[in-house]
């Protein structure tokens, strides 16, 4: 059976990206097309539907995009999470950050496959796990809920409550420098440096 038939991908996009003067870093420019359309372009040959969770739906109407709401507010990412999980109706979902502007369709496969072996599968960098490079389990949502509830909000802390198969560097590195592949714009000087190599 192809991943797509069993798998959807939600783009989170609800976070307030202060440091981007609340711009929508899902429009930004890389090498010349919006993240969100460039993320659009791969995860359309993994998943399906593809959906975003984010605050605005006429923000992505020109994308013929689905948006949902945060469920529960100010949860940050795992309140984006949890959202992506609840509103699928696959068995599993990729669930990446808006600002993620290099997705590969290979990593993004091996994510998948490497779910059905736990709750989850996310990546890895040197430093740390990235919950919002992750494909999780839809029934993992009440689980998720009760950590929301308890305030326990670090999306990373999920280690402790699901049973997360991790992909690091040494396997990432097959779709590419892991360096690029993981690549988030947090900041402006991660803009930069994406745009021009600063």
């Amino acid at each position: 059976m192809e991943a797509s038939t069993t798998t959807a991908a939600a783009i989170v996009a609800g976070g307030r990206a202060r440091r981007f003067g609340g711009q929508d870093k899902s429009r930004l420019v890389v090498e010349g097309r919006t993240i969100i359309v460039r993320q659009l372009e791969v995860l359309q040959q993994v998943a399906d539907p593809v959906f975003v969770v984010g605050p605005d739906p006429a923000r992505y109407a020109d994308l013929g995009l689905t948006v949902h709401p945060d469920a529960v507010p100010d949860a940050g990412a795992l309140g984006g999470i949890y959202t992506a999980l609840l509103h699928a109706t696959t068995d599993r979902v990729l669930v990446v950050a808006c600002d993620l502007p290099f997705l590969h369709a290979g990593l993004l496969t091996r994510l998948i496959e490497r779910s059905e072996a736990g709750d989850a599968a996310w990546a890895r960098s040197d430093i740390q796990a990235q919950p919002l490079l992750a494909c999780y389990r839809r029934d993992a949502h009440a689980r998720i809920r009760s950590q929301i509830d308890a305030g326990h909000l670090r999306a990373t802390d999920l280690a402790h409550t699901l049973d997360i198969v991790e992909i690091g560097p040494d396997e990432i590195v097959t779709y590419g420098p892991p360096e690029r592949l993981l690549a988030n714009l947090n900041t402006p000087a991660d803009y930069a440096r994406v745009q021009y190599g600063g």
